[in-house]
């Protein structure tokens, strides 16, 4: 998941625009990014860092507001500097209140939000400052820069600064409780760690060094819903008792705080989306991206469902023949059985001993491969910063070099502990601008820490987020801060991890790192093949869960609020039969679906990057996917440009051709 780091509304300024410029790549700036001490200072530091940022954001559009006629390139520096500004006081402030280690310094970046989305929505309203921008003669600057102030402009008419001054107050005033909504929507979830205690005799199956990271206390073990716990248990645990009260438990977070809350979201951005001559929010957040609209949405995810049916029910049909050889008679599989007899069937089936494959992934080697094999294909190299200074001892950070060339930091939060984010995510730190500023981003992850193993599914986590890490350092040397980095259009923006976890599937990939915990021999031919078949299995019911996590979030957000969200929930469930893993009786999921926030109704973006993914890929096989000149063109012509141009054009520029949906079918269809 890529963390948008712009402010809780759509209509704010910070994130308003999508265009970049290449301006200024031959960048030689070697000054070091640290962006991440500000996160390690005391909290009355930060307060203060915020408090001059605004100050500094202020004083900018004084200036640019009073300057006369014919200064467009220092309207454009001047408009650039608030961006730049805002965006990057509002990245610490947002990855702060997800990883401190502190609640006072969380809560404190919370109000730091809440005073930057205030004043993003009194720019985004600010009629003087409109018109100031309006000024420019698109004619006299470059093609790159008339393409974002197009988009600027655009995205200030999209905030109602066109509109009548109650019109403008009421926008300002939901704008701010959709910030407070957002908040206090995550912090539910990421603060409700729930847990089942377990007699030890029920976690039968369990890997080894899983029971010995966890000690008897009391004659229990106790399970948490972190997925370093809850992960194994649903694969492997024999106990359907326990994988259903741990299942149950984890579709419980957040509830019930987050009912009212979840009500509130939905209708305060019906509210706004109505309020700006949009149907519904979908109709709103859609109209920017590669979809153009939300019944095209429908329709993408509608095609998904349709593609994914035989081969869904196909999937079905065999974990159910699985289960009754255990439950004679049965007619269904329960959502807490999936993944467990999933993982039976790949090694009854096809041969996967999935607890053997996890042998060859323990954490450290896992990290050591994503950075080798990115170092071989992009032609760059990491150096450890011992000295960095950050927020919790956990965090590891790494400068990126090309040469001799510093291109930006990285940092690794990548172990779970209390009151951090729950999921894996990357987050910015800096914005990068050509010859001003160095990209700084992080990824902050739950995995099982050094010398611990990790699933299968977690080392393709790792590969999907260092992508988006990627991404945001390599587009990160643009001219103009609002957009530079990973700023195209939103759903583009899974395109880059969405292709960078094929690697973990690739034999000659995986044998530079997958080594034995115990004896460091590279994984053999047979298990990467016992692995390769077996994750031809469960295609159809995973990419059917994405489709249905997709018609979910744009179901919740392409109607008019007061419904009730499970009865939703439900209903979309059903329209997606054989499909049921997600809600059962007495199960709220949706109040834990952190993308609800983010992503609001566009979840699709994950399935549409998918399908370009798909695409990008057969480059790759073509040559070889450690081939470093196919990389090198992808990093020139996909990543690099950031925004500066539409994002088909980006994949056209690479391919040769537009992109289609002809290997992702062919994939589904198992060719």
């Amino acid at each position: 998941m890529r963390h948008l780091l712009c402010l809780g509304a759509v209509v704010t300024m910070g994130c308003a625009t999508t265009a970049s410029t290449t301006r200024g790549t031959d960048m030689k700036l070697t000054s070091t990014p640290k962006a991440a001490t500000l996160l390690s200072s005391p909290v009355t530091d930060f307060t203060a860092a915020c408090d001059a940022a605004l100050a500094k954001a202020k004083a900018a559009v004084a200036e640019l507001k009073a300057l006369p006629d014919g200064h467009d390139e220092q309207r454009l520096a001047l408009y650039d500097e608030v961006t730049s500004v805002l965006n990057n006081m509002s990245a610490r402030a947002g990855l702060a209140k997800e990883v401190h280690p502190d609640e006072k310094f969380r809560a404190a970046c919370e109000t730091c939000e809440q005073q930057l989305e205030a004043y993003n929505v009194e720019l985004s309203l600010d009629r003087a400052l409109y018109d100031a921008l309006a000024k420019i003669d698109a004619k006299k600057i470059d093609a790159a820069g008339a393409f974002w102030l197009f988009k600027t402009l655009r995205e200030f008419r999209r905030a109602g600064v066109d509109r009548d001054e109650a019109t403008r107050a009421k926008v300002k005033s939901l704008n701010e409780e959709l910030v407070k909504i957002g908040q206090e929507f995550g912090r539910n979830i990421r603060d409700d760690v729930r847990s089942v205690s377990v007699d030890p005799r029920e976690l039968e199956g369990l890997p080894a060094d899983w029971l010995a990271a966890h000690p008897v206390k009391d004659g229990k073990i106790t399970v948490t819903t972190n997925t370093p716990d809850y992960l194994p248990v649903m694969i492997y645990a024999k106990s359907g008792k326990v994988r259903e009260a741990l299942w149950r438990a984890y579709r419980e977070r957040a509830y019930p705080k987050n009912v009212e809350v979840l009500k509130a979201m939905l209708g305060k951005r019906h509210e706004l989306a109505t309020l700006l001559g949009y149907p519904t929010w979908a109709a709103y957040i859609t109209e920017t991206k590669m979809v153009k609209s939300a019944d095209a949405a429908n329709d993408f995810i509608e095609k998904g469902r349709a593609a994914t049916e035989q081969r869904a029910k196909a999937d079905m049909a065999t974990l159910l023949a699985r289960k009754q050889k255990d439950v004679p008679g049965a007619t269904s599989v329960e959502p807490w059985e999936h993944q467990f007899y999933e993982d039976r069937v790949k090694n009854e089936s096809y041969g996967l001993d999935s607890q053997a494959l996890r042998s060859y992934f323990e954490y450290g080697n896992v990290k050591k491969g994503v950075m080798d094999i990115t170092s071989t294909l992009f032609g760059v190299r990491y150096v450890k910063v011992d000295d960095a200074k950050v927020w919790h001892a956990d965090v590891e950070s790494y400068d990126l070099f090309e040469g001799d060339t510093l291109l930006g930091r990285i940092h690794l939060d990548m172990h779970p502990r209390d009151g951090k984010y729950k999921h894996a995510a990357q987050f910015g730190l800096t914005v990068g601008r050509a010859g001003k500023e160095l990209p700084e981003a992080v990824l902050v992850c739950n995995f099982p820490r050094p010398g611990e193993l990790l699933q299968h599914s977690e080392v393709e986590t790792f590969f999907h987020e260092f992508g988006h890490l990627l991404h945001e350092i390599f587009g990160g040397r643009q001219a103009f801060a609002g957009l530079s980095g990973v700023r195209t259009e939103w759903d583009f923006v899974e395109v880059p991890s969405m292709l960078l976890q094929e690697w973990p599937l690739d034999a000659t990939a995986l044998k530079t790192f997958a080594k034995h915990v115990k004896t460091n021999e590279p994984i053999p031919d047979s298990l990467v093949s016992q692995l390769k078949a077996a994750k031809e299995f469960g295609v159809g019911t995973d990419t059917r869960r994405q489709f249905f996590l997709s018609a979910v979030s744009l179901a919740f957000h392409h109607r008019a609020p007061g419904f009730d969200s499970t009865e939703v929930l439900k209903e979309v469930q059903d329209k997606f039969l054989p499909f049921r893993r997600e809600w059962a009786p007495g199960t709220h999921f949706e109040l834990g679906f952190g993308h609800l926030d983010g992503y609001s109704a566009i979840y699709y973006t994950y399935q549409w990057s998918t399908v370009i993914a798909k695409d990008l890929l057969t480059e790759f096989r073509k040559h070889g996917m450690l081939n470093g000149t196919v990389a090198t063109q992808y990093r020139k012509k996909v990543l690099e440009p950031g925004g500066s141009k539409e994002a088909g054009a980006l994949v056209q520029d690479f391919l040769g051709r537009p992109y289609s949906f002809d290997a992702f079918q062919a994939w589904l269809d198992g060719k």
